[in-house]
């Protein structure tokens, strides 16, 4: 697993208790927000719907995808306004003390972030139809790729280099990055806020080759 890990040094204990006390508390206030967005005191003004026959069946996949585009968006512009230097004081920075990131970083935030980043199911909720099922794949989905965004290691294929997938997705080796480099790098599924907005990190793919080579040796590559 060493020829996987983005950084060659390894997290602290004081880094993992650190951010398993943060993740506890960001974990609850996003349950809450979700609670909030599910409750019957604002249900009756959101999209939200319960009859799973409402719309057809392939509305539900198609839906968790535009959720998650949706966030992307979200999560990429809140992102930059927390990295203003006053804001980033005083909440962001409890996120970034995670230089060398670790699954428990995922949530590991200021409870004014959490609640920044728990206010997309409420966006989520006014924006589009969606069936309870949908918000609870988005967030489980949602989990997922976070946490590999800080896994610490590359687990990416082989191949995915040479795939239109790579100008897309965002890798473990793209957010890590960001946690090295303090700027740039600031979506959280995709790349296309990034290169777009001319905020990804010049060094990412180079950076990027390099883990994959060291996994499995020199690798042939289609120019980005």
């Amino acid at each position: 697993m060493l020829r996987n890990k983005i950084q060659s040094k390894l997290a602290g204990t004081a880094d993992f208790l650190r951010e398993i006390l943060h993740s506890s508390v960001s974990s609850m206030v996003l349950a809450v927000m979700a609670l909030i967005a599910l409750s019957k005191g604002i249900r009756g003004y959101t999209f939200i719907y319960t009859d799973l026959h409402t719309y057809p069946l392939w509305w539900v996949p198609v839906s968790l995808l535009l959720t998650l585009i949706v966030h992307d968006t979200y999560f990429y512009w809140m992102h930059r306004i927390l990295h203003h230097k006053r804001l980033f004081k005083a909440t962001h920075l409890v996120h970034h003390q995670s230089t060398n990131p670790s699954p428990w970083a995922a949530y590991s935030f200021h409870f004014f972030e959490a609640v920044a980043e728990g206010g997309v199911m409420i966006v989520l909720v006014f924006t589009m139809p969606l069936h309870p099922l949908t918000l609870m794949l988005f967030a489980f989905s949602s989990f997922v790729i976070n946490v590999y965004g800080h896994l610490g290691y590359e687990i990416m294929p082989k191949g995915f280099r040479n795939t239109f997938l790579f100008e897309i997705i965002n890798t473990s080796t793209f957010h890590n990055m960001h946690h090295q480099k303090f700027k740039g790098n600031y979506g959280l599924y995709l790349r296309v806020w990034d290169r777009w907005m001319k905020t990804e990190h010049p060094d990412y793919v180079k950076d990027y080759d390099r883990i994959q080579e060291k996994r499995f040796g020199n690798l042939q590559r289609i120019q980005s």
